[in-house]
């Protein structure tokens, strides 16, 4: 494992140094009375955060020799989606967060209504990049690139995933539910990642069914070993609170299955991704690393 997260977090800090470098580039102050709308974005999208879906674009599009740039451009529109998310979930009509990547939310450092803004910019950024030839010279891999991310994004993904999270507050959801609310809400957005490196590579339906079943596995790795952090993690390395879901009696994995359960279904999930990836060879390194890596993190 020590050689997996080392892999890990070497990849991910030349990730996060570029993602913060195009975000930089990207929202650049105008100077003018939208200054303030920059400043809540950069805000946001600049510094923290793991940059697990830019560097796992990046591990898959090792996969099929996809150039450096164009796997950028990719991992910063589904980052920007990430982002966006992450400031509409703190809002008091959310989640009501304060803190997100141990700084203030975006509408506590500034207000609701520029944070409201924020998200909904760093949103329409997403698809400005994907749409641009810069990112790919086909059109048609560019359409498929949007129109892939806009169903992981919306009411048959992520948005859909944070609808049943709200309802989860309100009623008792079992464990087949709880899976599909987590395979909507955050599975989604990481599939996406590993499937643009496929539409970049134009691979068949057929061809992409392992990398589905690599991607939809690391998902739920990924959100049972949020949930057990959530339960024994600290805080100051999480950069936000702990303990929320079960203060809101929400269920989530660790109360249904408890821990040792569960982390031993987290385990199960990682044998499995990396299992999907058997017919590549040292290119595939990264993905298995990062496999590892989702469960044994500490933030």
């Amino acid at each position: 494992m020590a050689g997996a997260a080392a892999l890990v977090m070497l990849r991910a800090r030349d990730v996060a140094r570029e993602i913060d470098a195009a975000f930089d580039h990207l929202l650049a102050m105008p100077g003018d009375p939208r200054d303030r709308l920059y400043a809540a974005m950069r805000h946001a999208a600049i510094g923290g955060g793991k940059r697990l879906r830019p560097l796992l674009v990046q591990a898959a599009s090792d996969l099929f020799n996809i150039s450096r740039d164009s796997a950028l451009r990719v991992g910063l529109a589904i980052e920007c989606i990430h982002v966006y998310s992450l400031i509409h979930d703190d809002l008091p009509a959310m989640d009501d967060d304060d803190m997100r990547r141990g700084k203030p939310t975006v509408h506590k450092a500034f207000d609701e209504a520029t944070a409201i803004l924020a998200g909904d910019c760093l949103h329409d950024l997403a698809f400005q990049i994907l749409s641009d030839e810069e990112t790919h010279p086909d059109p048609f891999v560019r359409i498929e690139l949007v129109q892939a991310l806009a169903l992981a994004s919306g009411p048959a993904g992520m948005a859909g995933g944070q609808m049943m999270d709200l309802e989860a507050e309100k009623t008792r959801f079992d464990l087949a539910t709880v899976t599909r609310l987590q395979n909507l809400k955050t599975g989604a957005l990481i599939a996406v990642c590993v499937e643009a490196a496929a539409i970049m590579a134009r691979l068949p339906a057929e061809a992409r069914l392992r990398l589905h079943g690599y991607a939809r596995d690391i998902g739920l790795a990924f959100q049972i070993a949020d949930d057990l952090l959530d339960v024994e993690g600290d805080a100051t390395l999480a950069g936000k609170a702990l303990g929320k879901d079960a203060a809101a009696g929400k269920e989530t994995f660790v109360s249904l299955l408890g821990v040792d359960r569960a982390r031993e279904q987290a385990h199960m999930l990682v044998d499995q991704a990396k299992a999907h990836l058997h017919g590549h060879g040292a290119e595939a390194d990264l993905l298995r690393a990062i496999a590892d890596y989702i469960v044994e993190r500490d933030r």
